[in-house]
C-alpha cells in the first residue's frame, strides 16, 4: 500500500486489538434490564462516526477500492455493531457496516488480484489479513446462523497461508511493526486464538469437517506450545477460547491466570494495558515527565482504561465465571461509570504519545469502546 510509512508511524498510537482481534455474541432482548447507566445508542454512534472517518482517510484506502482492516477501529467495529443493531432493534444494518462490510467480501472475492496493504511485507501482510477476514466473516455468519460462500472462501484463504512448520507451525506469519500487541511479534498469537474461536462458533457443522479437524489440531498444537510465555494479555484469549475448547487451559494455568488478574485489578475494580502486558509498558522517568508536561489529562499508563477492562470481562464472562464474582462485578461497574460523554470509553497507546483528542489519538478509544459494549452486552445477556 503506497501509504505504508505514513500509516505504520500512526498506527503507533494502537495497542491492543486483532481481530481484536473474533465477535462477543451479546443477544439482549426487549424485556432485559440494563445493568446500570449506560448508552448503546451513543455508543453506536460513536462507533459509526469513526468508522465513516476511517472509511475516508486518504492512508487507509487500498487497492480496487477496498479499505483497509484496521485492527484498532475497523476490526473492533466488525465485533460488535451487529449486536448493536440488534439491541437498538434497528431494522436494517446501518450504511456504514455495509461498505465495512462490502469492502471485506470484495477483497475476499477477488482474493487473487488483491495487492496486500503492505507492499514491503507482503507475506506478513497477506496472512494478517487472510484472518481477519475470516474473523469477521465467520463472526458475521455466526450471529445468523448460516455459513455463507464467501464466508467458507475467507476461511480456506486463511487455512492456505497456515504455517506447516517451523517454530510457529499451526500458526500465522503475522506482520511486524514492532507496534504491541496488534503488529508485533507477539501479535500471531492472538490472531490464532481468536481465528480458532471463529472456526468453533462457525455455524453448519463446519469445525466437524475432516480437513478442518486436522487444521484445528495444529492451532491447538500451537497455542499449547507458546502459551506459557505468552504475556497476560494473550492469555486471556486463551481464556475466553477456553469455553470452546477447554483442553487448552489446563485447571493449573486457569488459576494461575485467574489469580494474576485479580492481583493486577486496580482498586477501582478496572484494568490498565499496562499492567496486562508490563514488559512494553513505556514508563521510563522520560516518558513520565514527557506525558506530565505535555499531555496532563492523558490518562496514565497505570490506571484503568477500557480496553484492558473490556477485555477482561469479556474473556471473563465467555469462559464462564460466575455472574456474581467479585473480580467480574467489579469490572463491569468500572465500565458503567466511564463511558464518556460522546459515547466512548478511553485508552492511550502504550507505543506513543498522541493527542487524545485527533483523529489518530481516537485509534485506541475505537477499540477500547468495541470491547466495553462487549462485556456490557454480555452482562445484560446474563441478567435475562
Amino acid at each position: 500500500m503506497k501509504y505504508r510509512a505514513l500509516y505504520v508511524g500512526l498506527l503507533a498510537g494502537c495497542v491492543a486489538c486483532v481481530g481484536l482481534w473474533s465477535v462477543h455474541r451479546a443477544r439482549v432482548t426487549a424485556g432485559a434490564s440494563r445493568l446500570e447507566s449506560w448508552s448503546p445508542q451513543a455508543a453506536a454512534n460513536y462507533l459509526d462516526h469513526r468508522e465513516v472517518w476511517w472509511q475516508y482517510w486518504p492512508p487507509a484506502q487500498a487497492d480496487h477500492g477496498t479499505v483497509c482492516i484496521s485492527c484498532h477501529t475497523v476490526v473492533p467495529y466488525a465485533m460488535i455493531r451487529t449486536a448493536l443493531g440488534q439491541t437498538l432493534h434497528e431494522a436494517e444494518m446501518p450504511a456504514t457496516e455495509k461498505i465495512m462490510m462490502g469492502s471485506v467480501e470484495k477483497r475476499v472475492g477477488n482474493w487473487s488480484e488483491m495487492g496486500p496493504f503492505f507492499s514491503d511485507a507482503a507475506a506478513e501482510s497477506r496472512a494478517t489479513e487472510a484472518v481477519l477476514n475470516a474473523v469477521i466473516l465467520a463472526s458475521y455468519d455466526a450471529q445468523r446462523g448460516q455459513l455463507r460462500p464467501i464466508t467458507r472462501a475467507a476461511l480456506d484463504e486463511a487455512w492456505a497461508l497456515q504455517e506447516e512448520s517451523g517454530a510457529n507451525a499451526g500458526g500465522w506469519n503475522w506482520q511486524d511493526f514492532g507496534l504491541a500487541p496488534w503488529e508485533s511479534a507477539e501479535s500471531g498469537y492472538q490472531g490464532a486464538a481468536l481465528f480458532m474461536l471463529e472456526v468453533e462458533n462457525t455455524p453448519g457443522g463446519y469445525s466437524d469437517e475432516h480437513t478442518v479437524q486436522e487444521h484445528l489440531r495444529q492451532v491447538q498444537s500451537y497455542l499449547r506450545t507458546h502459551y506459557a510465555s505468552q504475556p497476560l494479555m494473550n492469555q486471556l484469549y486463551v481464556l475466553w477460547l477456553s469455553s470452546k475448547a477447554p483442553e487448552l487451559l489446563t485447571p493449573s494455568d486457569r488459576k494461575a491466570l485467574l489469580d494474576s488478574l485479580q492481583r493486577a485489578q486496580n482498586s477501582d475494580g478496572g484494568w490498565s494495558l499496562s499492567s496486562l502486558d508490563p514488559a512494553k509498558q513505556l514508563g521510563t522517568a522520560q516518558w513520565k515527565h514527557r506525558l506530565k508536561q505535555k499531555f496532563i489529562n492523558i490518562v496514565k499508563s497505570q490506571q484503568s482504561d477500557g480496553y484492558a477492562t473490556g477485555l477482561v470481562v469479556v474473556a471473563l464472562e465467555e469462559s464462564g465465571t460466575n455472574r456474581q464474582d467479585k473480580m467480574l462485578r467489579g469490572g463491569l461497574q468500572w465500565l458503567v461509570r466511564h463511558q464518556g460523554g460522546d459515547g466512548s470509553w478511553q485508552a492511550s497507546s502504550l507505543n506513543s504519545l498522541r493527542d487524545p483528542q485527533s483523529d489518530i489519538g481516537r485509534f485506541m478509544s475505537d477499540a477500547a469502546t468495541a470491547y466495553a459494549v462487549m462485556a456490557l452486552e454480555g452482562a445484560q445477556v446474563s441478567l435475562k
